[in-house]
């Protein structure tokens, strides 16, 4: 199947690992040019050289802490302009009211939440004019809050929110705005929770696959799967979907 996305460039925020080094390399094997965005130029470095060798696809590289509201608009500028602009930089940590400080919602909130909202809108121009696309990767907590991740759940349903609402707005500029709601994803992240929560039930962080059995198929998602959704839904085979929020939880909540 031909997605048409030969051609058109991609930018990706946090994109040296997991899913959104995924994300990149899922473009880049459609023949996008690519605009890596993340916190530490060595990790982008690295990601690019090994993108552009596998896929001979172009790739520019951007250093930047997207929790400071001052960096949205150079970004933008520095990409030269994009199709496709993935919002998918943050993790907002876990706790319960009385164990999250408003430090720390404030402080993973203006990453993921008020990142993604301050980047859309600085390269929200270049994608009216090219007829663009915004994904949000945000969370499955988003639609269904979890106590013990208070502040995840929170900033996730005002992104899915901000999600649905623009998309409303943006279809006026032919811009289509879609989120992914990715439920238990193996990445090294999560394989580090596993491995705390094995250590904290069984007294050694070694078993914490056995702590996979309760999720859907025994497993949790690969982040190419997530990946793959995000280059569809993104591609000229999609391109009546907007608005839309993907859940991709087997079916867990």
């Amino acid at each position: 199947m031909d997605l048409e996305l030969s051609g058109k460039k991609a930018l990706i925020t946090g994109s040296t690992k997991g899913i959104g080094l995924a994300i990149a390399r899922s473009f880049a094997k459609e023949g996008c040019e690519l605009v890596l965005v993340a916190r530490t130029g060595a990790l982008l470095t690295a990601a690019a050289a090994s993108i552009e060798s596998t896929f001979g696809t172009s790739v520019t590289t951007i250093a930047a802490d997207l929790s400071d509201p001052h960096i949205f608009h150079h970004v933008a500028e520095e990409s030269g302009g994009m199709d496709i602009l993935v919002n998918n930089a943050g993790a907002i940590p876990p706790g319960n009211l009385l164990g999250t400080g408003i430090a720390d919602w404030k402080r993973a909130w203006d990453l993921k939440v008020f990142g993604y909202i301050g980047l859309t809108q600085a390269c929200y121009p270049d994608l009216a004019s090219r007829r663009g696309v915004v994904v949000n990767i945000i969370g499955a907590a988003g639609s269904h809050p979890q106590p013990a991740y208070i502040a995840g759940s929170s900033g996730n349903a005002a992104l899915m929110s901000f999600t649905t609402g623009l998309a409303q707005e943006a279809r006026q500029d032919g811009v289509r705005v879609v989120g992914v709601n990715p439920g238990p994803v193996s990445t090294e992240r999560f394989r580090m929770l596993l491995q705390a929560q094995a250590e904290r039930e069984f007294g050694t962080s070694r078993r914490w696959p056995e702590l996979m059995a309760s999720l859907p198929f025994g497993r949790a998602a690969r982040p190419e799967e997530i990946a793959d959704t995000v280059v569809f839904l993104s591609s000229a085979r999609s391109t009546y979907t907007s608005g839309a929020i993907v859940a991709i939880d087997g079916a867990m909540a």
